[in-house]
């Protein structure tokens, strides 16, 4: 039971708070304002071009910066995506990742595998083909 309260809460300075809490947020999800999406370079040993907005609470309460998960995105200025905490490990400082098909980020289409990540609808069903059974001679 210790080690599951442990995993919940941590000790801070000003006594016991929320672990959801702490990422900066002040919620689980946030509405944020894209002001600016870019591409990234990672740190090493990794190569890659990654994705990323310059985001800012529609309060104007702080600026962060946010991956952008798939291939391709619609992304704009002033464009309005829902935010969880979370980044690119190997982007440093990005700590937050924006969430697929939600608000004005659209979905992939393409996805069959792991389609809650990508945003992506159940497809249509597919005309399963039935296995032939060998012939008896």
């Amino acid at each position: 039971a210790e080690d599951v309260l442990r995993f919940f809460f941590f000790q801070a300075e000003d006594g016991i708070r929320d672990a959801q809490e702490s990422r900066g947020l002040g919620d689980v999800y946030k509405r944020q304002v894209v002001m600016r999406a870019k591409i990234l370079t990672p740190r090493k040993p990794n190569s890659a071009k990654r994705s990323i907005a310059k985001v800012v609470l529609s309060r104007r309460r702080g600026r962060v910066t946010a991956y952008i998960p798939g291939i391709g995105h619609n992304l704009r200025r002033h464009s309005s995506v829902l935010v969880r905490g979370g980044g690119a490990r190997d982007l440093p400082g990005v700590n937050y990742t924006c969430i697929r098909g939600v608000y004005d980020f659209a979905g992939l289409d393409k996805k069959t595998k792991r389609r809650s990540i990508y945003g992506a609808k159940r497809p249509l069903e597919k005309v399963v083909r039935k296995r032939r059974k060998y012939r008896n001679i």
